[in-house]
C-alpha cells in the first residue's frame, strides 16, 4: 500500500496517538464556530453582535492551534490554501479597490483558520461523529427557519435563497448515507426524516440552480451506493415526498430552466451577460486576474470597452453570479491552477479513505469499512453539490468549501493515524518476537 507514510512518520504518529491528551475545549470551540457561522444567531439577536462572538471564536481556535504544539502546515491542501492566500496578498497594493481586496483576504484568513481547526481538533472517530451530528443539527434549525421564511436563509452568506439551497445540497448526502451506517431503527427513521426535511427546505427556496445541484447529488449517490436497491427505495420515497408537497410554483421554476434560453431579458440571459464580462476581464488580466473582490469594480470598464450594456443600464458593482466566472477574472490562471489542484487533492484524499476502507480488512471490521466508505461517498457528494450549485452563484469565498476541505482532511488523518498506529505496533511485536527467538 502506498500511503505516503514513512517508517519515521509512522513512529511519530503512533507515539503521538499513544501520548495524546484529548483537548475537548478546542473541539467544542470548532463546533461553536460552526454554529455561529451557519446559525448566524447574532443576526437574529442584535445584542449578540456587540460581543463579536464569531471573531472571538476564530481567535480561540488560532490560540488553540499555537498552544497545542500540533499545528501542521505541510498537508497538500494546506499548502495550496496558503498559496491562494499568497496570491491575494499580491493583489493588496495593485487592485483597483484595495478595500474589497483586503476584506476578501480577511474572510479567507478566517476560512483558513476554520479549516485548520477542523483538520487538527476533529482528530478521532468519536469526535468526527459528534462534529457531523452537530453539523446536521444546525441544518435542522436552518431548514425550519427557511420553511417559516419562504425559503430565505438566516442571513450572511446563506441569506439568499440560491445560497441557502447550495448549503442544503451539501449537507443532504451526510444525512442520506447515515441511513445506511446506523444500526438502530430509530436512527434510520431520524436520518430519513432529516433527508426529507432538507429536501423540503430545498424546495421552499424555489432555486433552479439548487434543483440542478440536488439532481447532481442524487445522481451521484445513486451511482456510488454499494446497496443500490436500498438506496433506490429511499430515494423513491423521497421523490414521492417531493411530488406530494412541492407547490406548482416550484415545478414552474424547474420548467423555466429550459425556457430561459428563449428569454433575452431573464435572469439566465443576465448571468450569461455577466459571464461574458468576466471572460473578457480574464482575457485582459489572464495571469493574476484583477484581484479578489474586484470583479464588480471592473464591470463598467469592460462594458465601455465592449460597447455593451444590460438592457440600457450598467451592471457595475454587481457580482458575476458564478464561482467559475468569479475565479477566472479575479484570480486568473494562477488562481485557477491552485483551485484546480485543491479539488484534485480533495478527490485524492477521498480516494485514500476508500482505499483504506476496501483494503485494510486487518484493521477494520466489515461494518467499519462500510461506514468509512459511505463517509467518503457523502463527502464526495457534498463537493458535487457545491460545485454544481455554484455554477450560478458567487460562492468562491464562502466558508462552505473550506469547511468541507477541513472535514475530508480530518477524516483522512483519523484513518491514517489508525493505520500508522496498527502498522507500528505490528512491526514492534514482530521485532520483539525476533529478539526472543534469537536469545
Amino acid at each position: 500500500m502506498k500511503s505516503g507514510v514513512t517508517k519515521s512518520d509512522t513512529f511519530k504518529s503512533a507515539k503521538g496517538i499513544t501520548n495524546k491528551k484529548e483537548n475537548m475545549f478546542s473541539f467544542y470551540i470548532v463546533v461553536l464556530y460552526l454554529f455561529l457561522e451557519f446559525g448566524r444567531f447574532q443576526t437574529l439577536i442584535p445584542a449578540l453582535s456587540f460581543l463579536h462572538l464569531p471573531a472571538v471564536t476564530i481567535a480561540l481556535i488560532l490560540i488553540s492551534l499555537f498552544t497545542s504544539g500540533r499545528i501542521y502546515l505541510k498537508d497538500k491542501q494546506t499548502i495550496l490554501l496558503l498559496l491562494i492566500l499568497s496570491e491575494m496578498i499580491l493583489h493588496g497594493p495593485i487592485a483597483i479597490n484595495n478595500y474589497w481586496a483586503f476584506w476578501i483576504f480577511y474572510i479567507m484568513i478566517i476560512n483558513f483558520i476554520a479549516y485548520l481547526g477542523i483538520s487538527h481538533f476533529v482528530d478521532n472517530e468519536k469526535k468526527f461523529e459528534k462534529f457531523v451530528n452537530f453539523y446536521l443539527l444546525i441544518f435542522v434549525y436552518l431548514s425550519f427557519y427557511g420553511l417559516i421564511n419562504e425559503g430565505r436563509g438566516v442571513g450572511g452568506f446563506i441569506g439568499d435563497e440560491n445560497d441557502f439551497c447550495m448549503v442544503l445540497n451539501m449537507v443532504f448526502p451526510f444525512a442520506l448515507y447515515r441511513i445506511f451506517t446506523t444500526n438502530s431503527k430509530s436512527g434510520k427513521i431520524y436520518y430519513i426524516s432529516l433527508s426529507a426535511l432538507f429536501i423540503l427546505a430545498n424546495i421552499t427556496t424555489l432555486s433552479r440552480g439548487g434543483f440542478l445541484g440536488l439532481a447532481a447529488v442524487v445522481g451521484y449517490c445513486s451511482i456510488k451506493s454499494k446497496n443500490k436497491i436500498a438506496l433506490a427505495s429511499i430515494l423513491v420515497l423521497l421523490v414521492m415526498f417531493v411530488l406530494a408537497l412541492a407547490p406548482d410554483s416550484y415545478w414552474n421554476e424547474v420548467r423555466s430552466i429550459a425556457e430561459e434560453g428563449d428569454n433575452p431579458y431573464g435572469t439566465g440571459a443576465q448571468r450569461l451577460y455577466a459571464w461574458k464580462l468576466g471572460w473578457n476581464m480574464f482575457l485582459d488580466n489572464p495571469i493574476l486576474g484583477v484581484g479578489q473582490g474586484n470583479y464588480p469594480w471592473h464591470v463598467v470598464d469592460v462594458e465601455n470597452q465592449l460597447g455593451v450594456q444590460w438592457i440600457e443600464r450598467s451592471l457595475g458593482g454587481r457580482a458575476a453570479h458564478s464561482l467559475y466566472f468569479t475565479l477566472l477574472p479575479e484570480l486568473g490562471l494562477v488562481g485557477l491552477l491552485l483551485y484546480g489542484m485543491l479539488i484534485v487533492t480533495f478527490i485524492k484524499d477521498t480516494k485514500y479513505i476508500k482505499y483504506i476502507s476496501n483494503n485494510r480488512k486487518d484493521i477494520f471490521s466489515a461494518i467499519e469499512s462500510k461506514n468509512h466508505l459511505y463517509q467518503a461517498f457523502a463527502i464526495e457528494a457534498s463537493m458535487i453539490g457545491f460545485l454544481v450549485s455554484s455554477v450560478f452563484i458567487s460562492t468562491l469565498y464562502y466558508p462552505s468549501l473550506y469547511i468541507l476541505c477541513g472535514i475530508v482532511m480530518s477524516y483522512k488523518k483519523v484513518l491514517q493515524s489508525k493505520v500508522s498506529d496498527w502498522d507500528f505496533q505490528r512491526e514492534h511485536n514482530v521485532d520483539n518476537h525476533l529478539k526472543l527467538i534469537n536469545r
